[in-house]
């Protein structure tokens, strides 16, 4: 073996051996588990989207690798996912958010100039390492951190949001495009720019029903849809008025359109394999998981708001609803005698 082959092989295997070795030896936590996944469903569309760039810009030039995706050989693509997506996570996780980026960014400027021939890099190589603790790093430490520490609970579902994005609308197209080659993004590109513009604009309307209830989720429940983040109240409001599963079925309808505005099919697969799976072994744990919780609630939530099917009206769990108004405020009280006679069902009026 020559030295790329030493570099390519440590690469990939030292990360791997050093994340197997902190899983073992530390004390197996849901919130880890939570972190860990985030951050990795982070650095693994976001690493791709460096790479693309990099081939615009050239900032440095892989050789060797029999396998590779986008020019970048394949054993540092993984190897750079663990690295960043899994070992901070695990091994670095009582060290402080800021230290733990300088400590990874310094450790990244050490080892790209040692890992010629493998890695060459060009002259404007320190603004492609700038590019990829922004776009990679720091977002990956930030969602893993703040979601082991259950903080920033708006950010973690943004992110959450963008993730999603970036892996269903771009990383498994690029997996597809890598796995059977065909015209890739052509057939997007091809379109003019209004009919174009007009079929993103169409597949934004069929993801909102997913944006708004992860937001559902954050504001009203107080949690994620990721595992071992999940919502601590029973979230009933909103888009899960309608359906009870918003999010599956934004998914599936997304990757179905977005599948036939690229003319791949393979694409199309994955959009049933998605659905058959939140369909089969997703349902069934989040079904055993949300009546340990939630009881009765949830039992007669999910027998009147049904999966991949839309409620005409909206549901409602029969909870009162209070409206206080001030005793001593004349507008107030005409307010009053108006709404009494247009009383809503389940409205209860109290003088404060």
């Amino acid at each position: 073996m020559n030295r790329g082959d030493w570099i390519r092989v440590g690469s990939l295997y030292f990360p791997l051996v050093l994340a197997l070795l902190a899983g073992l030896t530390r004390q197996r936590q849901p919130k880890q588990f939570a972190a860990c996944l985030l951050s990795f469903l982070w650095v693994t569309p976001a690493l791709l989207v460096v790479q693309q760039l990099n081939l615009l810009a050239g900032w440095w030039h892989f050789s060797g690798g029999s396998i590779s995706i986008r020019g970048m050989p394949l054993e540092l693509y993984l190897g750079w996912i663990v690295l960043w997506g899994i070992i901070p996570q695990l091994v670095f996780r009582r060290l402080h958010l800021i230290a733990c980026i300088v400590v990874f960014v310094v450790a990244d400027l050490a080892l790209m100039p040692s890992c010629q021939p493998v890695i060459q890099l060009g002259r404007q190589w320190l603004t492609g390492e700038s590019v990829a603790v922004l776009l990679v790093l720091i977002p990956a430490l930030c969602v893993g951190r703040w979601t082991f520490d259950d903080s920033h609970l708006r950010m973690r579902a943004t992110l959450q949001v963008v993730v999603a994005g970036l892996l269903f609308l771009y990383f498994i197209p690029e997996i597809a495009f890598a796995l059977r080659s065909g015209r890739g993004w052509t057939p997007l590109l091809a379109l003019s720019n209004w009919q174009r513009q007009l079929a993103l604009q169409g597949l934004a309307l069929l993801a909102i029903p997913a944006v708004s209830a992860v937001t559902e989720f954050a504001e009203r429940g107080m949690g994620t849809p990721i595992p071992y983040d999940p919502p601590k109240r029973l979230v009933t409001s909103g888009i899960y008025r309608y359906c009870s599963n918003p999010m599956q079925m934004s998914c599936a309808l997304v990757m179905c359109g977005w599948a036939i505005l690229l003319g791949n099919g393979w694409i199309l697969a994955a959009a049933a394999v998605s659905g058959i799976y939140s369909a089969g072994i997703a349902e069934w744990d989040e079904r055993q998981d949300l009546f340990l919780r939630f009881g009765s609630r949830w039992k007669t939530y999910r027998m009147n708001v049904k999966n991949w099917r839309v409620r005409w009206r909206p549901y409602s769990s029969g909870d009162q609803a209070c409206l206080y108004i001030a005793a001593s405020c004349g507008p107030c009280t005409e307010l009053r005698t108006w709404i009494e006679l247009r009383r809503p069902s389940g409205l209860q009026i109290i003088s404060a």
